[in-house]
């Protein structure tokens, strides 16, 4: 993994998280994957992420509380 490549991570392990994020913008779940560097890919994950207003999180909160609990 050359220098370019470890600019684009963000680690944890200065806590004790051995791990690395990266945020890029991609296509699709194979597209950001394939950004990841063949030796790390098997253990990668792609999570899509949104960005949500202030009204949009009371909502999805306020619906939550609206459906009974599962017995």
């Amino acid at each position: 993994m050359g220098p370019g490549v470890l600019e684009q991570y963000h680690f944890g392990c200065m806590v004790g998280v051995h791990t690395g994020w990266a945020i890029v913008n991609a296509e699709s779940e194979s597209g950001a994957l394939g950004i990841v560097p063949g030796s790390l890919r098997s253990k990668a994950r792609a999570i899509k992420l949104n960005k949500f207003t202030a009204d949009q999180i009371k909502e999805a909160h306020r619906e939550m509380e609206e459906v009974p609990p599962k017995p």
